[in-house]
Parts: C-alpha cells; sequence; structure tokens
C-alpha cells in the first residue's frame, strides 16, 4: 500500500476527526440527532461488551479489547463518501454491490492516508473484507443493537418515523440470538434499562 501522502504529514487522523460531522438517518426525523462518531463509540461499547458475555458465560476466547477497536473504525469509510442511508444502499442487488465497491475504495483510502509503517497494523481493521469473521460478526450484531436501540430511544419520544426500524431489526436480532446467545444475554441484561428515564436510573 502506497501512502497517499507526497509529505510527512498523515491525514489519517484528520479524516477520522471528521466523523461528528456525518450524520445518521439522514432521511428520517430524528428527535435527537445523531452522528457516526456517536454511533462508532456506542457499538464499540456494545461489540466490547458482547465480545466479554461470549467469552465468560460461553466458552468464547475472543480478544475483547480488539472487537472494541475494530467496532470503532469500522464505518471508517463514511468519512469519505458520508453515510448511505440503508433504503438507498439495498435498493437493490446491483445498487448493493456498487456501493459495496465505493466502501472498500474508501477504506483503502483510509488506510492509504497512514504513514507506511503503519499500514500493515491497520488493513485488517480499517479494511473491513480483512476483518477476521468471528470479530466481523460481533460488531455487526453490536452495530444492529445499537441501531435497534436507537428506533427504541425515538418510539419512546413519540417519533414513529421509527416504526419500520424498530420491526426490521426486531427481526434481525430475533434470528441473530438463535445462533450467538451472546447477543440473548446481552438483550435480557442491559436492552430494558437503556430506555429509562435518568431518575429511574439514579434509583436503580
Amino acid at each position: 500500500m502506497v501512502n497517499e501522502n507526497t509529505n510527512t504529514q498523515s491525514t489519517f487522523l484528520a479524516w477520522m476527526f471528521r466523523m461528528p460531522l456525518i450524520k445518521r438517518w439522514a432521511l428520517m426525523f430524528c428527535v435527537k440527532p445523531e452522528n457516526v462518531a456517536e454511533h462508532s463509540h456506542q457499538v464499540a461499547i456494545v461489540a466490547h461488551l458482547l465480545a466479554i458475555i461470549k467469552n465468560k458465560k460461553f466458552n468464547g476466547k475472543v480478544n475483547a479489547d480488539r472487537v472494541a477497536t475494530i467496532a470503532l473504525y469500522h464505518e471508517a469509510s463514511e468519512t469519505r463518501y458520508g453515510d448511505i442511508v440503508s433504503p438507498t444502499k439495498y435498493a437493490n442487488k446491483e445498487i448493493a454491490r456498487e456501493f459495496k465497491k465505493i466502501e472498500s475504495l474508501a477504506e483503502q483510502e483510509c488506510l492509504a492516508s497512514l504513514p507506511d509503517e503503519f499500514q500493515e497494523l491497520f488493513e485488517d481493521i480499517i479494511v473491513q473484507d480483512n476483518v477476521d469473521i468471528e470479530y466481523k460478526k460481533i460488531v455487526k450484531a453490536a452495530d444492529i443493537l445499537v441501531a435497534y436501540i436507537k428506533a427504541l430511544d425515538e418510539l419512546n419520544h413519540h417519533n414513529h418515523e421509527f416504526d419500520h426500524v424498530e420491526e426490521r431489526l426486531g427481526k434481525k436480532l430475533s434470528n441473530i440470538k438463535e445462533e450467538m446467545p451472546e447477543v440473548d444475554y446481552f438483550l435480557e441484561t442491559f436492552l430494558s434499562a437503556c430506555s429509562s428515564t435518568v431518575d429511574k436510573l439514579a434509583k436503580s
């Protein structure tokens, strides 16, 4: 991989620090606006928890810290081309395939913005096709969980824009938890409190 920079300054961090500027749920009204930086942080927390649960309760042997790191960077490509909403991205198989090519190109551009000597260390963190399949599966589950929690939060604020999101992601989670018991444990242990008010949380 050849560094895109012609001088000693890497643009990698500058690109990553643009995550707060990238709006999620762009086609929908949100009571609480959300950006990619917030989303990535939450996915990292949930992915780390899932890994801990997997190891502690279900005989897993994954590195929870690495899972969290992969989750932090799982949307790195969006610093280049923004967040593509799901109805557009998955409108049909051809469109989904083309967007996948764009995402892969953006990931390579993010990788190339690092100094040459660091690129090998990041190529299986930033480039999603290179991520270990077990780790990728945990991060994907965390991604869905965070979006589901977001949908529930919006619905609690009477925003019915998220009715279909909650329904669609709820079905996905029903399927996922059958093969990932750590997801089922997470839902049983952590989900309901995420909808509590601060007063209820303080009294618990």
